[in-house]
């Protein structure tokens, strides 16, 4: 399978690993070095992924012109996009919330057995460290092991992150809650019946 465009939100917690930069001239340079003048290729999307999805595809189009890749956005249905694209398509739109630790992210999207491994992603040395990391106890070696798999999935995922969305919440100032407010999934870690309520 291709790879995976997806939105996530969730707070990196290796912030010194640096964002891979818009480099046209450098995507060519692969391309030649493939023996390839230009790539076309198929972007399946729908704003079932996330809302704006179909409009960043045809910025992204855009975008990778520069470097001669075509990319054919593919507007799919909104019906039935999660069980008849995602997962299926080679390269499809995908959005994700952040979870509570950094390894359950990383075992529940990148993970090689993972039911929503959405890129079909299978990395041996990835898989080896992700077990090595969840069994360390100390906490300095664990965050060494978790920020080279962040540099694996980086280097060599099957993954585009796109984008970092952020959670906006507003309310009258009659609701209240308790704080802090979790940011890793909306309706505040998907716990705000617990934690929310109105006064006044």
């Amino acid at each position: 399978m291709g790879q995976i465009v997806r939105s996530i939100t969730y707070t990196k917690l290796n912030n010194e690993l640096p964002q891979i930069k818009y480099d046209p001239e450098r995507a060519k340079f692969h391309l030649r070095k493939a023996g390839l003048d230009s790539l076309t290729v198929k972007l399946h999307t729908a704003d079932a992924a996330y809302t704006g999805a179909v409009d960043t595809a045809l910025l992204m189009r855009e975008s990778a012109a520069k470097a001669g890749i075509n990319i054919e956005v593919v507007r799919e249905p909104n019906d039935g996009y999660w069980t008849d694209v995602w997962r299926k398509k080679p390269w499809c739109f995908c959005s994700w919330e952040g979870r509570i630790t950094a390894d359950m992210m990383l075992s529940v999207a990148y993970a090689e057995n993972a039911p929503w491994n959405d890129a079909h992603w299978k990395h041996e040395r990835f898989n080896k460290l992700l077990k090595e990391a969840r069994a360390e106890l100390n906490e300095s070696k664990r965050r060494e092991l978790y920020v080279e798999i962040q540099r694996i999935v980086r280097d060599e995922g099957g993954t585009i992150v796109h984008l970092f969305t952020n959670n906006v919440i507003a309310a009258t100032s009659k609701f209240k809650f308790q704080e802090p407010m979790a940011g890793h999934l909306s309706l505040d870690g998907m716990r705000g019946p617990e934690k929310w309520w109105f006064e006044g």
